[in-house]
């Protein structure tokens, strides 16, 4: 049951913070590979970029509410 369809040549850049929006729940958390349908090696280049975002101010660590 995924929930995208992620082309295996998709790059997660961390200045794209939209991009990378769409892969967190409204909580803030990165949603898991099941949900995502990602490889292993595209969620882990998708966390990175995500705490790289977060840690930078680009994306909320948790969501307001």
């Amino acid at each position: 049951m995924r929930k995208y369809k992620v082309d295996s040549k998709t790059y997660f850049d961390y200045r794209n913070p939209k991009q990378l929006s769409r892969y967190t729940d409204p909580f803030g958390r990165i949603e898991p590979t099941g949900k995502t349908g990602l490889s292993a090696k595209q969620q882990r280049q998708l966390a990175v970029a995500i705490k790289r975002a977060r840690h930078l101010g680009l994306l909320a660590f948790v969501s307001e509410g």
